[in-house]
């Protein structure tokens, strides 16, 4: 008797939005107004000013199917292999939703209140998780941030979740944790305005644990210091102790 064979349909993930009206792909319309306005668009850049309602959902469709082309240059087999049938679009997904977000969206807004009573103590924000991805290989970078604030009476002071919400989206970005401390400090300096500012960031970085010289003990600290905290050694040492001690 003969064996009955059933087909398994291939899922394609949607390309409805994947291309615009007159056909050119969505990333190349993004990229045209970027241009046009002589903007950046390195990949640790904000270019949420360019994109338009709908755009992130097209964005994921476009990914999607050359994450499949991808996929199948690597020769995986991704119509019977039922692991891997649907990876192309939660690749997209991820990568536009989640951890390369912070290239799409706007700075979460940061509500400010004024110095009142006139606060000019040490205050220490940490650790914070970040994660976010080296520019290199697109390889993981998983860490804690520590934040040092010595506000005067002309500071703004913000919320505490706003200085989490404020680093994950300089994290979510394909980057360097060199440039990336240094975007941040530059970010929370213009926002505050305080008297001294520091900002230390310890990661593991998988592009030298789970490739290249497989090292899993190794990570990297870095440290940027402003204001009072370049000045002072004495409140840099206070602020680097406290840090230790919770770390």
């Amino acid at each position: 008797m003969p064996i009955k064979k059933t087909l398994v349909a291939k899922k394609v993930p949607s390309l409805k939005k994947a291309t615009s009206e007159d056909g050119i792909p969505l990333s190349t319309v993004i990229r045209r107004r970027i241009q046009a306005q002589k903007a950046r668009f390195h990949a640790n850049d904000n270019i949420a000013e360019f994109i338009k309602p709908g755009d992130l959902e097209g964005l994921v469709d476009e990914v999607a199917q050359k994450m499949q082309g991808v996929l199948e240059s690597l020769v995986i087999d991704t119509e019977s292999d039922h692991n891997t049938r649907n990876t192309s679009f939660r690749v997209a997904k991820m990568f536009v939703n989640e951890v390369f977000n912070g290239r799409y969206v706007s700075q979460p807004e940061l509500t400010k209140f004024p110095n009142i009573t006139h606060l000019n103590e040490l205050m220490i924000i940490g650790p914070i998780t970040v994660r976010s991805a080296c520019s290199h290989h697109l390889c993981p970078i998983m860490g804690k941030i520590w934040i040092g604030v010595l506000p005067d009476k002309d500071s703004a002071l913000i919320g505490l979740s706003k200085y989490s919400r404020i680093t994950e989206w300089v994290m979510c970005r394909p980057q360097i944790q060199e440039e990336a401390v240094v975007e941040l400090a530059d970010l929370l300096e213009k926002k505050i305005k305080p008297t001294g500012l520091a900002v230390v960031m310890e990661a593991d970085h998988f592009c030298m644990q789970w490739r290249g010289v497989k090292d899993p003990d190794s990570k990297m600290i870095n440290s940027v210091m402003r204001g009072s905290f370049l000045k002072d050694s004495n409140l840099r040492r206070e602020f680097l102790a406290l840090v230790q001690r919770k770390s």
